[in-house]
């Protein structure tokens, strides 16, 4: 059996992100996909509020304690920015299943808006709660 020839320099089998731009769209992508990862942080933390709702006043007095303090109002309103960056970044792809928004300046603008109107729609949502509340 023959020697099969090596390379004189070692060559990534696939390209890097040291080789590509960094684009919005990218970004974008990459927060879809940690974004997605950290619902599964929040859901917890939503099955852990029913549950204490369930298991009697004692219990939600605690978890009620902990989500009105600063540290669990931070951390639901991070999660609040999750859920809507999430769910506009699902738009986006549900538009480009359909074949809209693939040429340049859509593409950017989507992903520009994903960001923008996730903050605005975190904002608002605050804003009536506070003010409801």
């Amino acid at each position: 059996m023959a020697p099969t020839a090596r390379p004189t320099v070692a060559q990534p089998l696939s390209p890097h992100l040291q080789i590509y731009r960094w684009t919005w769209t990218m970004a974008m992508s990459v927060f879809h996909r940690i974004t997605g990862t950290a619902l599964y942080g929040g859901t917890a933390l939503v099955a852990i509020w029913l549950l204490a709702l369930a298991s009697g006043p004692i219990a939600y007095s605690y978890v009620a304690g902990f989500f009105g303090s600063v540290i669990g109002r931070l951390i639901l309103f991070v999660y609040t920015w999750i859920l809507m960056h999430h769910m506009l970044g699902g738009l986006r792809h549900f538009a480009w299943d359909f074949g809209i928004g693939f040429d340049r300046e859509k593409r950017l603008a989507m992903s520009r808006l994903t960001l923008i109107g996730s903050v605005a729609l975190t904002l608002v949502i605050w804003a009536v709660a506070l003010l409801v509340r």
